[in-house]
């Protein structure tokens, strides 16, 4: 783990292109605290589900009793057969789709779990010091307290992720390919079925093969999204703005979705291999995404932070 001292820093971004619940900017503080310096990989993962017997929650058969409070009222049980245990698996289509529609790229596929990650004739061989995903985020609360460990706030994932730079766009500055390098793993092409594999990859990569942000962090940006542990609510950072004090935030007491509102979301930091420009340019540390808790995908995984003992 690094250490980061905390500090005070702007929060949140207003500059051009970016998303309406990043902002407005206001000031927050975060106290001293260890953050993992990179995510949690498949083999960390593993050691944690060797020791405890852990079922992830794609591993597990859906519970229609949970489902039914997250869909309208009077929504028809799913055949049996669509409530075996699966996740979402991103399934390049092969040309242009509507953007508007993700499901024209997401597919749920029963055996998917973070063993098999695209599904049940996937599997890890060469992947082990890559990411664990297909994890919710009840998974990596459960991995980051059999750690002693927690999830960061999103607070305090922010401050790491920008390294000492205030207000700039990207970890590593406002140049998005300093000198023509790729600084994340990110998508390259057309998204989201052209990728050149201009950055070196196609799917995830293996951690730290790209350079450390500032405070030697790795994989701040791209990659896959960071589970954090705040609810998520669209409006956070204006509710933020209008604090007197935002010192050690830890987000708001409920979430409120943008999509669903029968569903409960958590916030989803970093971007991942799939964020590209033209469609979702969330490898910047102000991005903020919603996410289902329950819900595992090929690009979210997580890195756990500890507060330090008194």
């Amino acid at each position: 783990m690094i250490w980061i001292k905390g500090g005070e820093f702007t929060m949140g971004s207003d500059q051009e292109g970016v998303r309406p619940d990043e902002k407005p900017v206001h000031k927050a503080s975060v106290d001293g605290y260890w953050i993992d310096e990179h995510d949690v990989t498949n083999s960390e993962f593993k050691k944690f589900v060797d020791a405890t017997g852990y079922k992830t929650t794609a591993e597990r058969p859906v519970d229609w009793e949970l489902l039914k409070t997250q869909v309208p009222p009077g929504t028809p049980k799913p055949p049996q057969e669509q409530l075996m245990p699966g996740s979402l698996v991103f399934t390049p289509p092969d040309g242009p789709v509507d953007l508007k529609d993700m499901s024209g790229w997401w597919t749920w596929i029963h055996g998917a779990d973070w063993k098999h990650p695209e599904g049940p004739k996937s599997n890890l061989d060469g992947r082990w010091n890559h990411p664990v995903v297909q994890v919710s985020w009840d998974d990596a609360a459960a991995y980051a307290k059999w750690a002693g460990k927690r999830l960061p706030t999103e607070a305090e994932w922010e401050f790491a992720a920008r390294g000492g730079l205030e207000e700039a766009r990207y970890a590593w500055g406002n140049e998005f390919r300093p000198e023509g390098k790729f600084m994340a793993n990110v998508w390259t092409g057309k998204f989201p079925y052209l990728n050149t594999k201009e950055d070196g990859f196609i799917g995830t990569s293996p951690v730290k093969s790209f350079p450390p942000n500032g405070y030697g962090l790795y994989d701040m940006s791209g990659n896959v999204w960071n589970w954090v542990s705040d609810w998520y609510r669209p409006d956070t950072n204006a509710r933020m703005a209008m604090m007197p004090s935002c010192h050690n935030p830890e987000g708001p007491s409920q979430s409120l979705s943008l999509v669903n509102s029968y569903q409960e979301e958590r916030v989803t930091k970093g971007g991942s291999f799939l964020c590209h420009v033209d469609y979702c340019e969330s490898y910047r540390p102000s991005a903020r995404r919603g996410t289902p808790p329950d819900t595992g995908t090929s690009h979210i995984g997580f890195r756990c932070a500890m507060t330090p003992a008194n």
